[in-house]
């Protein structure tokens, strides 16, 4: 078999494996935590042995900077998705409604890493908050352009992530359902009052 060909193969092998380190990495932060989540773990869910993991991260903080990455990826792709899909007059409030779904609630593994993560961020190494910040920033980012016909784009968008990201983080916090729904239900009428 060609030389050119085996490297080709093995090279591939080696990105499919670290992408789906990653993509592990990023549901367990997001279930249990930067804290409550450790390489042998991640590496057995991603059906691996904790002896590759050196093969793929110089370090256990450069994995987790690139879990933080994949998984605010994934909240913004959904935010780009709403966006193309619905009318430019109804992208924020599908998006606000897509947010702050029951769905979304109930699945922390693979929601916004923003609210399952975002209290832990201070004590996280620079290259996780940089990670992050730069997802933080892209969300705004994405808000903002649909807000961009008004004079203060910038600081509703700021605020309209905020509001996001404080509700569903207090809405999965607290244990009474009753509560849960009340600030989710408060945002959302909030919001819809303003268009």
């Amino acid at each position: 078999m060609n030389e050119s060909i085996v490297k080709l193969n093995s090279s591939n092998r080696k990105e499919i494996t670290h992408t789906r380190i990653v993509e592990t990495a990023a549901r367990a932060i997001r279930r249990s935590g930067y804290d409550g989540t450790g390489v042998a773990d991640i590496m057995k869910e991603a059906g691996l042995t904790h002896g590759g993991f050196y093969a793929h991260f110089a370090s256990r903080d450069a994995m987790l900077a690139e879990a933080a990455n994949r998984a605010g990826e994934e909240t913004t792709a959904i935010a780009k998705k709403i966006f193309a899909e619905v009318p430019q007059d109804q992208a924020l409030r599908a998006l606000m409604n897509a947010y702050l779904s029951y769905e979304h609630i109930a699945n922390i593994e693979t929601g916004c890493s923003l609210a399952a993560l975002g209290s832990e961020m201070p004590r996280q190494a620079p290259e996780v908050r940089k990670a992050s910040t730069r997802r933080i920033k892209e969300m705004i980012a994405l808000i903002e352009s649909q807000l961009s016909d008004q004079p203060n784009a910038r600081e509703d968008a700021l605020v309209m992530v905020s509001a996001m990201v404080g509700t569903l983080l207090l809405a999965r916090a607290v244990e009474d359902p009753e509560l849960s729904d009340a600030f989710r239900e408060a945002t959302l009428k909030h919001y819809d009052a303003k268009e």
